[in-house]
């Protein structure tokens, strides 16, 4: 299918969602991630090039909905990232994300931390310091960005729990409690209680 005319079908598709959805309420993320992967199907032409341009042209609507199909797309064709995908995704950032709101995903600061969970629960991150990421995002102030390195940490614990509970210890004072307890879910009950008395 062309770039409008797929466009088209998602316009279409959030229409019909805003529609049938009762008054005071709003289209569920769920089912716009539907809608998405209905969609998806139907393009013909899957290459990276391809789909980012059609991710793209759905951003150009400023929308939460069309935001959601782009980046669920986005994620669809991730075999194929390549370094030249980081500079389009940062440009993506800059232009398009302008609140918490509009991608959770993709948000500079909660982003460098939540991108990495995937690849670090695949233990699939080498050449990349999760710790490190940590550090710079320790003393940010939002709960989000707090509950989204909490969240890397947390992941981080499952695949080398020592240098996660070692983090722990070394950075209690400065850590942010609401990362700090993000980043302690996976411990077994008595370590948590310990690292909880720090």
């Amino acid at each position: 299918m062309e770039m409008n005319t797929i466009v088209s079908e998602a316009v279409n598709g959030i229409k019909i969602l805003s529609e049938n959805i009762p008054d005071g309420s709003h289209i569920i993320t769920g089912d716009i991630r539907k809608l998405a992967a209905r969609l998806y199907k139907s393009i013909e032409d899957k290459s990276i090039e391809n789909v980012l341009c059609l991710c793209e042209e759905l951003l150009e609507e400023h929308s939460w909905a069309f935001g959601v199909i782009a980046f669920d797309w986005a994620y669809r064709v991730r075999n194929q990232y390549s370094e030249a995908t980081y500079d389009i995704f940062y440009s993506w950032l800059k232009k398009y994300v302008r609140g918490w709101g509009d991608c959770e995903d993709f948000w500079v600061r909660r982003a460098s931390a939540v991108i990495l969970i995937p690849a670090i629960l695949h233990n699939d991150y080498e050449g990349i310091n999760p710790l490190s990421i940590s550090d710079l995002l320790m003393k940010d102030e939002h709960d989000l960005v707090q509950k989204g390195y909490g969240w890397m940490l947390k992941s981080l614990s499952q695949v080398d729990m020592e240098a996660v509970k070692d983090y722990l210890v070394l950075n209690h004072a400065q850590m942010p409690r609401t990362a700090y307890r993000y980043a302690l879910e996976k411990f077994d009950k008595e370590t948590r209680n310990k690292l909880m008395n720090l």
